[in-house]
């Protein structure tokens, strides 16, 4: 975790600003062109302002926003295309800081936004229209809705409750109106006509809703759509990029390594093939311009891919860290209960064996004989439990009794009690799954106790354990007793039951008969792989 954290901490900001940079030098060049010094100069001076700021972006979302809308204003007039690099980072700063601060920040640096992009966005002349308005508030409104619903998702996790999925709606909405606003004044005029150049915009668009799920279909998917445009209509291939920028982005925050290498050589190659006319030279200086341009949504998204691994094994470090805190508190529990309850049949076994050694005899003997033996198994039952609770590990387990052997004892001490007890246990049943019977012998063990408690002396109970079909049958019926003995109750024993069979894939009913007596049925899959299914 030490070198996760090393990895994320302070490198990602020198990409961030790095990236920014070279966006903003980038977006320039149709302002360059061949200037002298000075153009270089105010290029390499705007492109610093442009990109420094975003090294904050993690730590200062709200004051990167308002530094790149001043940016925006103040070098209006300087140039066409000095500012572009800020126009393109502006709205994505603005989805961060939806993200991450509340909505009267988000509010603020969003009409800041707007603003500076209609001022930046105005040519003398032009008037400002509903359509005008429309693309200055649409470039900033999709940011800011994808970072507020990705806050609700964050804290809908956090509350345990499943992602919706909205989020692949909103990537479909925002790529076709990304596609849709930056494509339209070259809709018309061209070989494709307006329903060639719209259909390859929407494509684009609405590959971006399947981006989360097949990522690298979809990067397959929109370089083909970059390079059709541009055989036909180059200045849409420009736009498209843009979203074939963004799927690189999502592909490099889930690939391995390899595949991001895979795929960044991918969209270098189809950047270079619409960026390159027949006319221009492919020297070392394009390459490397190119191979910039493309490393920033790449180390965008791979600086993603690398927080959301860290969060995750860091959720699962707490994980373990709370079933540690589990267990050691369910051990001290055991130890309590071990101490306490051994410590009251521990003396009951000295008393029983006392009232032996002191003359005892008849039935009273035999009782107490009995009384003894069950203390001493009893004991050794609880033993066997409390290792197991201090290390439950695989070769931990408690000695497993024979379930049929468990259910004629259980039906013999109950009939020494003075209720008579018929059990009949079917010769099929040792086909079911050990499991099924050791929790059916439990159930007959629980419901003869309460038989004995509620029923009394004078009772008759009649058990079956039967194997129909492909369930296990433990039926259980008693007539009234005389009088219930006085024995101590928790008041969970058929609530007990129940959870014991649920746990199973079996059910269990338990009610009064019509005669005054209680009847209670209980079924088991005979095998777990049933259970499993």
């Amino acid at each position: 975790m030490s070198y996760l954290r090393w990895r994320v901490t302070w490198w990602p900001d020198l990409v961030l600003a790095a990236s920014g940079v070279a966006l903003s030098v980038l977006a320039s060049e149709s302002f360059t062109g061949a200037p002298p010094t000075p153009g270089w100069t105010l290029v390499a001076l705007v492109a610093l302002c442009t990109g420094l700021p975003v090294a904050f972006l993690r730590y200062r979302p709200v004051t990167v926003a308002f530094t790149l809308a001043a940016l925006l204003v103040v070098f209006d007039n300087a140039g066409p295309g000095l500012v572009d690099g800020a126009q393109i980072l502006l709205p994505i700063v603005v989805g961060v800081v939806a993200r991450e601060r509340t909505l009267r920040w988000t509010a603020l640096a969003g009409v800041a936004a707007c603003l500076a992009t209609a001022v930046n966005l105005a040519d003398p002349g032009i008037a400002f229209t509903a359509n005008y308005w429309y693309y200055v508030v649409g470039i900033v409104l999709l940011p800011v809705l994808v970072g507020r619903y990705l806050q609700g998702a964050a804290e809908r996790r956090d509350r345990g409750e499943e992602p919706a999925p909205l989020l692949d709606v909103l990537f479909a909405a925002g790529g076709v109106a990304y596609a849709v606003l930056g494509t339209w004044s070259y809709w018309d005029g061209h070989d494709l006509q307006v329903g060639g150049v719209g259909l390859l915009a929407v494509l684009s668009g609405l590959a971006l809703g399947a981006i989360r799920w097949l990522p690298g279909a979809v990067l397959l998917f929109e370089s083909a759509l970059v390079l059709v445009a541009d055989s036909l209509v180059p200045p849409v291939a420009d736009s498209l990029r843009v979203v074939l920028f963004v799927a690189l982005a999502v592909f490099a925050g889930q690939a391995t390594w390899r595949w991001l290498g895979a795929g960044y050589l991918l969209t270098c190659g189809v950047t270079l093939a619409t960026v390159i006319d027949s006319r221009s030279d492919m020297t070392g200086l394009t390459y490397g311009v190119v191979a910039t341009m493309v490393v920033a949504p790449a180390a965008i998204g791979a600086y993603v891919g690398v927080r959301r691994t860290a969060a995750r094994r860091e959720e699962e470090l707490r994980a373990e860290r709370a079933r540690s805190d589990r267990l050691a508190e369910r051990e001290r529990i055991a130890r309590e209960v071990h101490d306490i309850v051994a410590h009251h049949i521990g003396a009951i076994v000295l008393r029983a064996g006392a009232a032996q050694y002191a003359g005892a005899g008849g039935p009273a003997a035999e009782a107490l004989a009995d009384i003894r033996d069950t203390g001493h198994q009893v004991l050794e039952d609880l033993r066997g439990l409390l290792a197991v609770l201090r290390d439950p590990g695989p070769d931990a387990t408690l000695p497993v009794a024979d379930p049929d052997e468990v259910m004629r004892d259980a039906a013999a001490r109950v009939t020494a009690a003075g209720i008579e007890v018929v059990l009949d246990i079917a010769p099929e049943t040792a086909r079911a799954a050990l499991v099924a019977r050791a929790s059916a012998a439990r159930i007959v063990q629980e419901g003869l106790t309460n038989v004995l408690k509620h029923a009394g002396e004078g009772s008759r109970a009649t058990v079956s354990v039967t194997a129909e079909d492909k369930e296990l049958v433990v039926e259980i019926r008693n007539t009234p007793g005389k009088a219930p003995m006085d024995l101590p109750s928790s008041g969970h024993g058929v609530a007990g039951m129940r959870e014991r069979t649920r746990a199973l894939g079996g059910r269990l009913t338990a009610g009064p008969l019509p005669d005054g007596g209680w009847r209670l049925v209980a079924t088991f899959a005979l095998s777990m792989e049933v259970v499993s299914r």
